[in-house]
């Protein structure tokens, strides 16, 4: 478990600006798709980036240099340069006005390897190195992206973004990264050229559910369980190979040799985290695995697609069933819920926002979870090589603060690849939760239903 880190510093920001495309861009509206525009994705996300010092970049000013490609990015990604609409049926649409983007210029008197050896959530003073500019962070008619360049004492820099995440997922991001990478270390154009075609995602003419989405149902805080936002904690996890290890042996044989590693510490998280929170028994809990749903389709999205593409299904059980059983009990739970997940699942789902006016997925007693640890942002190369760290900012980040975790790939002190898991939680409940992971990966599952409960 690591603890928000005591190192501050002083970060000396030049005025914010508008960037807008290097050339020329159509003047359209366009529209959002009905998998982006759902409630649940109405909200900015942040992406922090760590870059060493690179002898081969002396001289060189990354903070110049990446707002140039970028403006030059948005002569291809377009629409990030204008402002969100709402239709009266809360149908949203790009106007593409080429307003720009906000872009900061900052300077920190901070060297990298302050930050220590282990880069992970929460990042200390991530306010300073992200800054909300005033107005900025509305969804409607506000700017889409956000970045801030800060560059370091010791010749490295951090790049921050801020992404209305109706715009895009994690891998229509990184896809509009790795264009302001490519173009700032030379290209004359991207790799992969953006693809609007958000109708793709679009509700049929007569929309018809063809399945339950309980990740949508309303379900009532009778009692008083959804997490207050006054008492949270933050904090990370990792999970090497010894801790994943440690998990699997729980296991009977036939789930120990046929589950993945997300299904294993999915199912883990979740009732370790229900235990740490103590609820009445008959309560029920739900996780959600955010599954990208790009493969899924028959005839696939086309390359280039850059708009959410991604499912929400949910398994659900009562705090009884799910801390009285054993592990196995829940993670078959989650194995079951991901299989259904197709192009037919997403379209149904779209379905279901036009008939039920864009429903935020439920949020009381739930966990979400996505998996960016082969989404590629430690990959995103402006000049100075990898990323040290690279990916999510801070976990819990939403409408409701603690309600998500990311998975991000991570290297610790020790060289060992693995995981590291930003969780929010309020204090009390994270010192639970931290001692339940502990148990867990140490061989030690002691606590039973009258102990957790």
């Amino acid at each position: 478990m690591a603890s928000s880190s005591a190192l501050s510093f002083t970060v000396r920001r030049q005025q914010p600006v508008l960037v807008v495309p290097a050339a020329p861009t159509p003047r359209e509206v366009k529209r959002l798709s009905d998998i982006d525009d759902q409630e649940g994705l109405r909200f900015q996300i942040p992406v922090i980036q760590f870059y060493s010092h690179n002898p081969e970049s002396a001289g060189r000013d990354p903070a110049a240099l990446i707002r140039h490609a970028l403006a030059r990015a948005l002569v291809f990604y377009y629409p990030f340069a204008g402002r969100l609409r709402e239709a009266p049926d809360r149908k949203l649409f790009v106007h593409c006005t080429g307003e720009g983007v906000l872009f900061i210029e900052a300077d920190a008197d901070v060297s990298l390897h302050q930050f220590g050896d282990a880069l992970q959530p929460p990042f200390p003073c991530l306010e300073e190195l992200l800054f909300d500019v005033q107005g900025s962070s509305a969804v409607i008619n506000a700017p889409l992206l956000l970045i801030q360049v800060t560059r370091l004492r010791c010749g490295g820099f951090i790049f921050s973004l801020r992404l209305n995440h109706t715009m895009a997922d994690a891998p229509g991001l990184i896809q509009f990264m790795r264009a302001i990478g490519e173009l700032a270390r030379g290209a004359t154009e991207p790799t992969m050229l953006p693809v609007w075609r958000r109708e793709l995602l679009d509700a049929r003419p007569k929309p018809m559910p063809s399945f339950a989405h309980r990740e949508y149902e309303q379900v009532p805080d009778t009692k008083g369980t959804i997490i207050p936002l006054d008492d949270m904690a933050h904090s990370s996890f990792f999970f090497g190979p010894r801790e994943i290890a440690a998990i699997r042996s729980r296991l009977p044989p036939h789930l120990r040799r046929n589950s993945s590693t997300f299904d294993i510490l999915t199912a883990c998280l979740w009732r370790s985290r229900t235990r740490a929170l103590r609820p009445d028994p008959e309560e029920e809990f739900r996780i959600i695995c955010i599954v990208n749903a790009r493969g899924r389709f028959n005839p696939p999205l086309p390359s280039g697609f850059y708009g959410n593409a991604f499912a929400l299904p949910v398994a659900v059980a009562s705090a009884r069933e799910l801390c009285g059983r054993p592990l196995s009990h829940a993670l078959e739970l989650v194995k079951k819920t991901k299989v259904e997940v197709s192009g037919e699942y997403l379209q149904s789902v779209a379905d279901l926002m036009v008939l039920e006016g864009r429903p935020h997925f439920t949020v009381v007693r739930t966990y979400l979870v996505s998996d960016v640890t082969r989404a590629g942002f430690h990959e995103v190369d402006f000049g100075w090589g990898k990323a040290v760290y690279g990916g999510p900012a801070k976990g819990g980040v939403g409408a409701i603060p603690g309600v998500a975790s990311f998975y991000i790939p991570f290297t610790n002190a020790r060289g060992e690849k693995g995981i590291v898991v930003p969780v929010c939680l309020p204090a009390p409940a994270l010192e639970r939760f931290a001692a339940e992971i502990e148990s867990l990966t140490a061989g030690e599952d002691t606590l039973n239903i009258v102990s957790a409960l």
